[in-house]
């Protein structure tokens, strides 16, 4: 039996959790900004001794990432101190954390999947927070596990699948960024996950940092094309390079996440990413 706190459940892979659920047997506090603001040091501390709660699911994060060019200071606060006073509660009451971390915290110069032992070099005001975040739990001196994810979806909250149906179907084309490769992540792929981890007895023994994403890898322009087709809209998705679409916010060119080690330490399930999504239109159609 556990008692579990899980932040951030109303985006997308806290709203997965929920669906999912967790044994039976353990209590689950799901919470958002209004139930529990983790900017609050405080506050934070009292409810997770007020609860007993022994593990820590952190979903909540600052994720728009070309608004966080503007934006550094509310970045900062939620993907940095935000996750900092849930390390260091973490390690008062001796609770596991388990943070939620991006593929953003990479460069993107590498040709082959970032294991999680590559080396970090963010370069977005969203890539650095996120990872000064997993340093500020690796200095806490906590348990915890990082899991590294990519291109998160979900039926619900505003992400590229939703986005890309609803252009498809207002517009005869489209332009989509062709040189930008990594891999989508079913937000419910990853909930998943998650409840694998937590009925480990052992988990606490296998602290660390560990990637998740569907397996495969696509760019932008083969996931939006692959949208398309299955859902059987009839909209050209014409490729275009980055430079032709500038923003902000610099995104790594590849971020291709290794599965390895989860795979081998939990024997979690990495479902291919058109699999995924064909799931995840087909939940879409009955939501």
């Amino acid at each position: 039996m556990a008692n579990i706190l899980v932040t951030g459940a109303n985006g997308q892979l806290g709203s997965e959790l929920r669906k999912k659920g967790f044994s039976f047997l353990d209590e689950v506090f799901y919470t958002d900004r209004d139930e529990l603001d983790i900017t609050d040091y405080e506050r934070v501390e009292r409810f997770v001794k007020s609860r007993e709660i022994d593990t820590i699911i952190n979903c909540a994060a600052y994720t728009a990432v070309e608004k966080a060019e503007d934006e550094s200071g509310q970045a900062v606060l939620l993907n940095v101190h935000g996750v900092a006073n849930l390390a260091q509660v973490a390690k008062k009451e001796n609770c596991l954390l388990i943070h939620l971390s991006t593929d953003y915290v990479f460069d993107g110069k590498a040709t082959e999947p970032y294991t999680e032992k590559a080396v970090t070099g963010p370069l977005s005001v969203y890539g650095k927070t996120k990872r000064a975040g997993e340093e500020a739990i690796l200095q806490s001196g906590c348990f915890y596990m990082i899991i590294r994810t990519s291109w998160l979806y979900s039926v619900t909250g505003n992400n590229f699948v939703r986005n890309i149906l609803s252009l498809a179907k207002e517009r005869p084309e489209i332009q989509v960024v062709q040189d930008q490769i990594g891999t989508p992540t079913y937000a419910g792929d990853l909930a998943a996950a998650i409840v694998a981890i937590m009925e480990n007895d052992e988990r606490i023994e296998h602290e660390g940092i560990y990637h998740y994403s569907n397996d495969g890898e696509c760019s932008w322009y083969d996931f939006a094309t692959e949208i398309v087709r299955q859902s059987g809209l009839d909209c050209k998705i014409q490729p275009i390079a980055t430079a032709a679409y500038p923003g902000k916010a610099v995104r790594p060119a590849y971020s291709v996440l290794d599965k390895s080690k989860i795979r081998k330490v939990f024997g979690v399930t990495v479902p291919d990413w058109k699999e995924a999504l064909g799931r995840m239109l087909k939940e879409m159609q009955s939501f």
